[in-house]
């Protein structure tokens, strides 16, 4: 297993500057930003002339390999909301919105395909963030089913095409969110080999879920892993719960999202069953901690999970006493 950074932490650099720094404070992967009109990767580019070789080039002369493509905002729009709360993603009809997503997540499965990249982590949508509440319609979410399958199958066949899988995030506001329905989930697709999960330990806990059971119940299906913690502040849930309104920094806020080791997850569990069940790619560090710099998070984030890392497998005593 190996320690990566989502770059789209620090799109405020260019992208041989993120490179460079990463690599000095040894991290080795890097999952990169592709929707539209971030200054890291722009995924129609990337497809013309020699643009994909160069670019890989450019991230090998620091040693960093490129773990994932994410497109949330672009994979939002795809089951919505299709209100004005996605019109900061994109601004139009419903149709126009639902369009748009779907010819992205398409293309950034080519631009995948044409780093090499194994895989594409994103959200969803969800048509209503209401949809997993049982009232007034305790069908809603079965209801949904339908244009899950039909537009992002449409989606997913384009990424078996290019050879690349597509990493959902479950969260609170997709229609896949939970265990249940990201079990229901591959069920819906008939286990569609390009749909599985970007594991993102922190949208668990804020769901009062554990993540182990997560990875015991989809460990086949899990494509990437995020390494972002989140705090459940004990004192503030018994005023706000763990999802209350509001900004990130509150102080009385009952749930922060924290940087590895800093919060509720029990990263050598995590690590203990992502081993058992043989997930062994990247670690992907996601700055969202509003307490601490994005510096002070990376140096603390490797810091931390670098002595977690399993290298190896058990490989047994040497002898065949105890087999």
């Amino acid at each position: 297993m190996k320690i990566g950074m989502f770059t789209a932490n620090f799109l405020d650099m260019d992208i041989e500057s993120v490179f460079k720094m990463m690599s000095s404070m040894g991290y080795e992967m890097a999952e990169l930003p592709a929707f539209y009109g971030n200054n890291h990767l722009d995924i129609e580019e990337i497809l013309k002339g020699d643009n994909a070789k160069k670019f890989k080039n450019l991230a090998k002369k620091y040693n960093i390999t490129i773990s994932a493509l994410s497109n949330h905002p672009e994979g939002q729009l795809v089951l919505g909301p299709h209100t004005k709360d996605t019109d900061s993603l994109y601004k139009g009809t419903p149709q126009e919105k639902i369009k748009f997503g779907i010819k992205r997540m398409k293309l950034t499965a080519k631009a995948a395909a044409a780093l090499e990249v194994p895989v594409v982590c994103g959200f969803i949508g969800c048509e209503r963030f209401s949809r997993w509440f049982p009232w007034p319609n305790p069908q809603g979410w079965d209801e949904m089913a339908k244009d899950f399958t039909e537009r992002w199958g449409e989606i997913l066949d384009v990424f078996k095409t290019e050879g690349v899988k597509f990493g959902h995030e479950p969260h609170p506001n997709e229609y896949v969110y939970n265990i249940e329905t990201a079990v229901k989930s591959i069920e819906l697709m008939k286990s569609h080999p390009s749909w599985g999960f970007n594991f993102d330990p922190a949208n668990l806990i804020l769901q009062g879920l554990d993540p182990v059971i997560f990875i015991q119940e989809l460990g086949d299906r899990i494509w990437h892993a995020h390494a972002k913690d989140g705090e459940i502040v004990e004192h503030n849930v018994k005023r706000s719960g763990l999802q209350p309104v509001g900004k990130w920094d509150r102080i009385d806020r009952g749930f922060r999202f924290r940087i590895p080791g800093w919060g509720s997850v029990p990263w050598k569990r995590v690590i203990t069953e992502l081993v058992l069940v043989g997930y062994d790619y990247v670690l992907s560090y996601e700055h969202e901690d509003v307490v601490m710099s994005r510096e002070d998070g990376m140096e603390k984030t490797i810091q931390f999970l670098e002595p977690l890392v399993i290298k190896r497998r058990y490989e047994g005593r040497g002898d065949k006493l105890f087999e």
